[in-house]
């Protein structure tokens, strides 16, 4: 079997390997957190970010990166995204270049714009780099490590790169799709997250199924028209790592960007929202890069917008909910 590390010990990072391991793969688990690693080893347990999953005996938890990388021939990258240029460069060292990467990480770095593909370019031996693949999809880890029926989306520009991380990863209770459209699969995981916090706000605010409907609906627009002005295909954003994924997220009781609009909703500010959390909001950081996305490209978020303001200039969610009815009013499509 395939010798793996996984970097990243978050409940993601935690199920994967876990996933991986069932199928009788060596898995290596890299967790920041000694404490993490000490209680998976002891006890199976990952009380802190995946509490009540008993893991699979083939998993070790290291704190040392060199010891996780080395002789692995899969490296998955689980790392909140604003972190992963710098441990997936420190782990770059170790790396065999004939080693599948693959990255499971949803955002965009915040100081750069880069997606995780555009990070791991810059930061892996070119081999590695160009069949480098990206998982995606709507998969709340919890359910996955419970063996719940999921699909997802692995792309690469590689083709055989991609089909080899689906045979690596797919179960029978876990379906991998591949797609070539690295660019549309990223960019739609990520500001997925976006959306996911004005859907909480709108739960918060009491507003109903219809504004949920069509919140979804024209955040997937927004989503796509950033998409395609970047070079990701239209199609994409219609599929698992696009539509499936906005739809869980922003619906789903298990989404923690849809949890912290939720509480923003109901009156508490960014802080209180997520104070006490465990794991990364990633939604939060997304608004800032995708709205100067938006800037940069000239494209129209008026969503991105509006939670950008609840988030960091104190708009109230009611203001922002009257600022997008308010609108001037428009053809549903630009071209009309």
């Amino acid at each position: 079997m395939t010798p793996v590390a996984v970097i990243g010990a978050g409940s993601w990072g935690t199920t994967l390997a876990d996933l991986l391991a069932r199928k009788g793969n060596p898995v290596r688990l890299w967790s920041y957190e000694p404490e993490v690693a000490r209680e998976i080893n002891e006890s199976r347990h990952n009380s802190k970010y995946l509490r009540g999953i008993r893991l699979a005996e083939q998993i070790t938890a290291v704190t040392d990166l060199r010891h996780a990388v080395t002789g692995a021939g899969v490296v998955i990258s689980v790392s909140p995204a604003q972190h992963v240029r710098r441990i997936m460069a420190g782990a770059a060292q170790w790396l065999d270049p004939e080693s599948l990467v693959i990255s499971a990480s949803k955002g965009i770095e915040i100081g750069t714009l880069d997606t995780m593909a555009d990070v791991l370019n810059e930061v892996l031996p070119a081999r590695a780099a160009a069949t480098s693949c990206y998982l995606s999809g709507p998969s709340f880890a919890m359910e996955v490590a419970q063996g719940k029926p999921t699909a997802v989306a692995i792309a690469s520009r590689d083709d055989a790169a991609a089909r080899r991380a689906q045979e690596l990863l797919q179960t029978d209770y876990f379906r991998v799709y591949t797609n070539s459209d690295v660019r549309g699969v990223e960019i739609a995981g990520a500001l997925k997250n976006v959306i996911a916090l004005a859907a909480g706000m709108a739960v918060g605010l009491e507003l109903g199924y219809n504004a949920m409907a069509a919140l979804i609906t024209r955040g997937l627009a927004e989503i796509a028209r950033l998409g395609v002005a970047l070079g990701a295909r239209p199609l994409t954003f219609a599929g698992l790592a696009g539509l499936g994924d906005l739809l869980l997220t922003c619906t789903g009781e298990l989404s923690r960007n849809r949890s912290v609009g939720a509480a923003i909703g109901r009156g508490q500010t960014l802080e209180q929202a997520t104070a006490g959390m465990a794991a990364v909001v990633e939604g939060v950081d997304t608004t800032r890069a995708a709205r100067a996305l938006a800037e940069r490209t000239g494209i129209e978020m008026p969503i991105v917008e509006e939670v950008y303001g609840v988030l960091f200039q104190g708009r109230s969610p009611r203001e922002a909910v009257e600022n997008l009815m308010l609108r001037e009013p428009k053809a549903e499509w630009l071209d009309e």
